[in-house]
């Protein structure tokens, strides 16, 4: 098996994109609960980001949500996130909250509300422009709660026909990324439940449109590593959303459910080509119901950092020769032995050789940087989902 030594170069390439979102307010469908310090503005939202970067060098870019995020002037904007020592990333689109899209937004049966959403993502191609930003993501909610309520078929049409409005006004170097979801809010159908039905539109739409996996997007016992290889294997995997479930969405931190899938996707990243690849973004995509926002970030950051070393010392040549020799026992112990080895204090090692803290979170916690949010963001409006 190969040495942390050997794979502290690959290592060293992780970034990993977190979103504006985290920082605000958010709960159950129930209640959201409010935290003190909570960002009020995508300006406080970008701040605490760059904390999470600061102490483990691994989160260089932040989200943004529209309209959650808008702002005056994203070229101020910006310049801010780089005084923070981040950039902007990926802009999210959002056509849910409407009450036009109460019946669906690309997808809806009015050309009116279609129109409204797709001149909402063509707006969000003007940010990333403005922000330097590469990635339009686009999730969506349309789909039906009842048989007979909508026409399977043409909703797909009309979405294609969305899609490929909001794909010609793409630059030459932007990207279209399409998330699926299997089920929730829309109980019957979901016009976009499963990667096969994002990957059937973007091979459609062209090479500029790239499918988006949510880890935490799928039905239970579904194999998410044999998504993320086949996606690699048709250079069609665009970006992750990593977080983690239980039972459904449930937006945890990531490898806090199940650390083993975790290792198991990261170890098809390493395999399929993914993690050198500039055309996979990995992000997180999580709520911080009841934990602290940013110290959560942070821990979903090393996280992904303990897992990827892990799957990274898998012994590749080794595994295969067993792999080959139909040595299942054999070719599943390599496997586990990468798993289980305890690389903990190995990272903290070079997170120090580095000129980064060796425990991220407890230098967070004891930087001041919470108690000093807390004591500053009184009044306003925090930010959040209601």
């Amino acid at each position: 098996m190969p040495q942390f030594s050997d794979i502290v170069s690959r290592l060293s390439g992780l970034e990993i994109e977190v979103p504006s979102w985290a920082y605000g307010n958010s709960g159950t469908r129930f209640k959201v609960f409010a935290q003190p310090g909570t960002p009020r503005s995508v300006e406080e939202k970008i701040a605490d980001a760059a904390q999470v970067h600061k102490a483990t060098g691994l989160a260089p870019a932040v989200a943004l949500h529209i309209p959650w995020d808008t702002v005056d002037d994203y070229d101020a904007l910006t310049a801010y996130a780089a005084g923070q020592g981040v950039t902007i990333g990926t802009i999210n689109s959002n056509t849910f909250q409407d009450e036009d899209y109460k019946f669906g937004s690309l997808c809806n049966s009015s050309a009116a509300t279609r129109k409204k959403a797709v001149q909402h993502n063509i707006d969000c191609i003007d940010i990333m422009t403005a922000t330097g930003s590469r990635d339009l993501k686009i999730w969506l909610a349309d789909g039906t709660n009842y048989p007979g309520q909508d026409d399977i078929r043409s909703r797909q049409d009309r979405l294609a026909e969305s899609l490929a409005e909001i794909y010609a006004a793409l630059g030459d170097d932007q990207r279209l990324v399409l998330e699926y979801k299997f089920f929730e809010p829309s109980f019957y159908t979901t016009d976009v439940p499963d990667w096969g039905t994002s990957l059937l539109h973007c091979l459609a739409l062209g090479p500029k449109a790239y499918v988006c996996l949510d880890t935490g997007h799928h039905a239970p016992g579904t194999n998410i590593e044999f998504i993320v290889a086949q996606l690699l294997r048709q250079n069609r995997l665009g970006s992750f959303d990593f977080n983690s479930r239980f039972y459904a969405d449930d937006d945890l931190i990531v490898g806090a459910a199940d650390p083993f899938q975790l290792f198991r996707i990261l170890y098809e990243v390493v395999r399929g080509g993914g993690l050198e690849n500039p055309d996979v973004t990995l992000m997180l995509d999580q709520c911080h119901n009841i934990e602290p926002h940013i110290q959560g970030q942070i821990r979903s950051v090393l996280n992904v950092q303990e897992m990827l070393a892990k799957a990274l010392l898998v012994d590749g040549e080794a595994l295969a020769v067993a792999q080959q020799d139909g040595d299942v026992l054999g070719a599943n112990g390599i496997f586990m032995d990468a798993f289980y080895t305890d690389v903990r204090a190995d990272l903290a090692a070079w997170r120090e050789s580095q000129g980064l803290p060796a425990d991220p979170i407890a230098a967070f916690k004891a930087s001041g940087y919470q108690s000093a949010i807390e004591a500053a963001r009184v009044g306003g409006q925090q930010a959040g989902w209601n």
